[in-house]
Protein backbone atom coordinates (compact mmCIF):
# COMPACT_ATOMS: atom_id res chain seq x y z
CA UNK A 1 0.00 0.00 0.00
CA UNK A 2 1.31 3.49 -1.23
CA UNK A 3 2.16 6.35 1.79
CA UNK A 4 2.32 9.64 1.28
CA UNK A 5 3.97 13.05 3.07
CA UNK A 6 3.81 16.47 1.97
CA UNK A 7 6.83 18.41 1.60
CA UNK A 8 7.81 21.71 -0.21
CA UNK A 9 11.42 22.43 -2.02
CA UNK A 10 12.89 25.40 -3.98
CA UNK A 11 13.25 24.32 -7.42
CA UNK A 12 14.64 27.20 -9.49
CA UNK A 13 13.74 30.34 -7.58
CA UNK A 14 10.25 29.09 -7.23
CA UNK A 15 8.75 26.72 -3.77
CA UNK A 16 6.73 24.14 -5.13
CA UNK A 17 4.63 21.57 -2.72
CA UNK A 18 5.46 17.98 -3.19
CA UNK A 19 3.96 14.41 -2.03
CA UNK A 20 6.30 11.54 -1.86
CA UNK A 21 4.51 8.36 -2.20
CA UNK A 22 6.40 5.11 -1.03
CA UNK A 23 4.89 1.98 -3.54
CA UNK A 24 5.16 -1.20 -3.70
CA UNK A 25 3.75 -1.52 -7.12
CA UNK A 26 6.59 0.98 -8.70
CA UNK A 27 9.37 -0.48 -10.44
CA UNK A 28 11.62 2.59 -10.45
CA UNK A 29 11.42 6.04 -9.37
CA UNK A 30 9.56 8.30 -11.01
CA UNK A 31 7.75 12.35 -11.14
CA UNK A 32 4.33 12.45 -11.24
CA UNK A 33 3.13 16.08 -12.30
CA UNK A 34 -0.86 16.75 -12.87
CA UNK A 35 -3.38 18.78 -11.83
CA UNK A 36 -3.62 18.05 -7.95
CA UNK A 37 0.37 18.53 -7.88
CA UNK A 38 3.34 16.94 -7.54
CA UNK A 39 4.61 14.02 -6.50
CA UNK A 40 7.38 11.54 -6.58
CA UNK A 41 6.77 7.78 -6.51
CA UNK A 42 9.60 5.66 -5.12
CA UNK A 43 9.92 1.88 -4.60
CA UNK A 44 9.48 0.57 -1.22
CA UNK A 45 12.68 -1.46 -2.26
CA UNK A 46 14.97 1.55 -3.16
CA UNK A 47 17.13 4.44 -1.64
CA UNK A 48 16.02 7.35 -3.52
CA UNK A 49 16.57 11.14 -2.13
CA UNK A 50 12.94 13.15 -3.40
CA UNK A 51 14.85 16.24 -3.84
CA UNK A 52 17.59 15.57 -5.64
CA UNK A 53 15.28 13.79 -8.32
CA UNK A 54 13.60 16.90 -8.66
CA UNK A 55 16.52 19.35 -8.62
CA UNK A 56 17.58 17.10 -11.20
CA UNK A 57 14.55 17.13 -13.47
CA UNK A 58 13.49 21.16 -12.30
CA UNK A 59 13.11 22.83 -15.08
CA UNK A 60 10.58 19.85 -16.52
CA UNK A 61 8.67 19.97 -13.26
CA UNK A 62 8.13 23.72 -13.17
CA UNK A 63 6.77 24.07 -16.72
CA UNK A 64 4.50 20.98 -16.13
CA UNK A 65 3.26 22.93 -12.74
CA UNK A 66 2.86 26.25 -14.64
CA UNK A 67 1.07 24.21 -17.50
CA UNK A 68 -1.65 22.92 -14.87
CA UNK A 69 -2.02 26.02 -12.85
CA UNK A 70 -2.73 27.62 -16.39
CA UNK A 71 -5.32 25.31 -17.14
CA UNK A 72 -7.25 26.03 -13.77
CA UNK A 73 -6.81 29.47 -14.47
CA UNK A 74 -8.42 29.09 -17.64
CA UNK A 75 -11.66 26.61 -16.97
CA UNK A 76 -14.98 28.08 -17.63
CA UNK A 77 -16.72 29.17 -14.86
CA UNK A 78 -19.97 27.41 -15.15
CA UNK A 79 -23.17 28.16 -13.30
CA UNK A 80 -25.78 25.29 -14.74
CA UNK A 81 -28.62 27.64 -15.44
CA UNK A 82 -30.70 28.31 -18.35
CA UNK A 83 -29.69 30.81 -20.99
CA UNK A 84 -25.71 29.49 -20.54
CA UNK A 85 -23.81 28.32 -23.75
CA UNK A 86 -21.86 25.17 -23.58
CA UNK A 87 -20.20 23.45 -26.51
CA UNK A 88 -21.40 20.58 -28.40
CA UNK A 89 -18.55 19.41 -31.89
CA UNK A 90 -17.07 23.02 -30.85
CA UNK A 91 -19.92 25.16 -31.01
CA UNK A 92 -21.28 27.03 -28.08
CA UNK A 93 -24.81 26.16 -27.79
CA UNK A 94 -27.34 27.57 -25.76
CA UNK A 95 -29.11 25.97 -22.81
CA UNK A 96 -32.62 25.68 -22.68
CA UNK A 97 -35.28 24.10 -20.58
CA UNK A 98 -38.23 23.45 -20.78
CA UNK A 99 -41.47 20.99 -20.86
CA UNK A 100 -40.71 18.68 -23.75
CA UNK A 101 -41.02 14.58 -24.47
CA UNK A 102 -37.29 14.45 -24.47
CA UNK A 103 -33.93 16.34 -24.90
CA UNK A 104 -32.80 17.79 -27.90
CA UNK A 105 -29.88 19.23 -29.83
CA UNK A 106 -30.55 21.94 -32.58
CA UNK A 107 -27.74 24.18 -34.89
CA UNK A 108 -27.73 26.72 -31.31
CA UNK A 109 -29.28 25.30 -28.51
CA UNK A 110 -29.35 22.60 -26.17
CA UNK A 111 -32.76 21.83 -25.08
CA UNK A 112 -33.38 19.58 -22.11
CA UNK A 113 -36.39 17.81 -20.93
CA UNK A 114 -37.46 19.69 -17.45
CA UNK A 115 -39.01 16.93 -15.55
CA UNK A 116 -35.19 15.09 -16.07
CA UNK A 117 -33.51 18.40 -14.23
CA UNK A 118 -36.35 18.46 -11.46
CA UNK A 119 -35.33 14.67 -10.96
CA UNK A 120 -31.70 15.57 -10.96
CA UNK A 121 -30.19 18.78 -11.55
CA UNK A 122 -29.00 20.79 -14.52
CA UNK A 123 -25.25 19.57 -13.87
CA UNK A 124 -26.46 15.97 -14.12
CA UNK A 125 -28.97 16.24 -16.68
CA UNK A 126 -26.62 18.15 -18.97
CA UNK A 127 -23.86 15.60 -17.78
CA UNK A 128 -26.51 12.61 -19.05
CA UNK A 129 -27.03 14.42 -22.11
CA UNK A 130 -23.38 14.60 -23.15
CA UNK A 131 -22.60 11.12 -22.40
CA UNK A 132 -25.38 9.75 -24.89
CA UNK A 133 -24.12 11.93 -27.61
CA UNK A 134 -20.69 11.20 -27.25
CA UNK A 135 -21.29 7.50 -27.28
CA UNK A 136 -23.15 7.77 -30.30
CA UNK A 137 -21.01 10.30 -31.85
CA UNK A 138 -17.59 8.51 -30.93
CA UNK A 139 -18.87 4.71 -31.61
CA UNK A 140 -19.69 5.93 -35.01
CA UNK A 141 -16.30 7.80 -35.75
CA UNK A 142 -14.18 4.50 -34.50
CA UNK A 143 -16.62 1.97 -36.69
CA UNK A 144 -15.65 4.51 -39.22
CA UNK A 145 -12.00 4.94 -38.94
CA UNK A 146 -11.77 1.10 -37.82
CA UNK A 147 -13.02 0.36 -41.07
CA UNK A 148 -10.59 2.70 -42.91
CA UNK A 149 -7.59 1.59 -40.95
CA UNK A 150 -8.28 -2.07 -41.21
CA UNK A 151 -8.31 -3.08 -37.57
CA UNK A 152 -10.43 -4.33 -34.80
CA UNK A 153 -11.44 -3.32 -31.41
CA UNK A 154 -13.19 -4.97 -28.81
CA UNK A 155 -15.35 -2.30 -27.11
CA UNK A 156 -15.66 1.16 -26.66
CA UNK A 157 -15.49 2.77 -22.62
CA UNK A 158 -16.77 6.34 -21.74
CA UNK A 159 -14.41 7.38 -19.36
CA UNK A 160 -13.83 11.17 -17.51
CA UNK A 161 -10.09 11.41 -16.87
CA UNK A 162 -9.31 14.71 -16.38
CA UNK A 163 -6.17 15.35 -17.79
CA UNK A 164 -5.82 11.71 -20.28
CA UNK A 165 -8.50 11.84 -23.69
CA UNK A 166 -7.86 8.15 -24.78
CA UNK A 167 -6.34 5.01 -24.62
CA UNK A 168 -6.31 1.85 -26.27
CA UNK A 169 -5.53 -1.45 -24.13
CA UNK A 170 -3.38 -4.30 -25.39
CA UNK A 171 -7.03 -6.54 -25.33
CA UNK A 172 -8.62 -4.48 -28.05
CA UNK A 173 -10.74 -1.83 -25.47
CA UNK A 174 -10.55 1.80 -26.73
CA UNK A 175 -11.30 4.25 -23.52
CA UNK A 176 -12.30 7.93 -24.53
CA UNK A 177 -13.38 11.32 -22.54
CA UNK A 178 -17.11 11.76 -23.03
CA UNK A 179 -16.05 15.64 -22.44
CA UNK A 180 -14.64 14.88 -25.88
CA UNK A 181 -18.09 16.01 -27.66
CA UNK A 182 -17.73 19.47 -26.52
CA UNK A 183 -14.56 19.35 -29.12
CA UNK A 184 -14.17 20.00 -32.83
CA UNK A 185 -15.27 17.36 -35.03
CA UNK A 186 -11.64 17.43 -36.57
CA UNK A 187 -9.89 17.37 -33.43
CA UNK A 188 -12.02 14.31 -32.34
CA UNK A 189 -11.29 12.67 -35.05
CA UNK A 190 -7.37 12.71 -34.08
CA UNK A 191 -8.36 11.41 -30.81
CA UNK A 192 -10.15 8.82 -32.13
CA UNK A 193 -7.59 7.93 -34.75
CA UNK A 194 -4.35 8.10 -32.40
CA UNK A 195 -6.08 5.53 -30.56
CA UNK A 196 -6.99 2.66 -33.29
CA UNK A 197 -3.43 3.30 -34.31
CA UNK A 198 -2.04 2.30 -31.48
CA UNK A 199 -4.05 -1.19 -32.20
CA UNK A 200 -0.85 -1.77 -35.24
CA UNK A 201 1.46 0.52 -33.00
CA UNK A 202 1.93 -0.08 -29.08
CA UNK A 203 4.02 3.04 -29.36
CA UNK A 204 4.41 6.69 -30.00
CA UNK A 205 7.52 5.93 -32.62
CA UNK A 206 7.85 7.16 -36.26
CA UNK A 207 6.08 4.44 -37.30
CA UNK A 208 3.51 5.00 -35.32
CA UNK A 209 2.90 8.39 -36.24
CA UNK A 210 3.10 7.79 -40.12
CA UNK A 211 -0.15 5.91 -39.27
CA UNK A 212 -1.47 8.38 -37.36
CA UNK A 213 -0.62 11.04 -40.69
CA UNK A 214 -1.67 9.11 -43.04
CA UNK A 215 -5.30 9.22 -42.08
CA UNK A 216 -4.60 12.78 -40.27
CA UNK A 217 -2.24 14.89 -42.13
CA UNK A 218 -2.31 17.84 -39.66
CA UNK A 219 -2.68 15.73 -36.81
CA UNK A 220 0.17 18.32 -34.88
CA UNK A 221 -2.22 21.32 -35.42
CA UNK A 222 -4.95 19.27 -33.87
CA UNK A 223 -2.94 18.10 -31.00
CA UNK A 224 -1.76 21.63 -30.49
CA UNK A 225 -5.13 22.30 -30.16
CA UNK A 226 -6.37 20.04 -27.80
CA UNK A 227 -3.00 20.80 -25.73
CA UNK A 228 -4.30 24.92 -26.11
CA UNK A 229 -7.86 24.96 -25.39
CA UNK A 230 -8.37 21.99 -23.46
CA UNK A 231 -9.59 23.63 -20.46
CA UNK A 232 -12.71 24.61 -22.40
CA UNK A 233 -13.60 21.03 -22.50
CA UNK A 234 -13.59 21.22 -18.74
CA UNK A 235 -17.41 20.48 -17.80
CA UNK A 236 -17.48 20.79 -13.79
CA UNK A 237 -15.54 21.73 -11.42
CA UNK A 238 -15.42 18.20 -10.38
CA UNK A 239 -13.05 17.77 -13.49
CA UNK A 240 -10.27 19.40 -11.78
Amino acid sequence: MAESHRRTIDLLGTTVEYNVCHSADATEPRIDVDIHGITVVVPVSEEVQPMALLEENAAWVIDKQRRYDNYREQAPDRTFEAGECFPVLGDDRELVIESRQSHELTQTSIRLRVSAVEQSSVEQALENFYRSRARDYLTDRVDQYAEQMDVGYETIELRNQRTRWGSCSTGGTISLNWRLIMAPPAVIDYLVVHELAHLLEQHHGRTFWRTVEEYVPDYKAKAHWLEENSAQLIFSNGDL
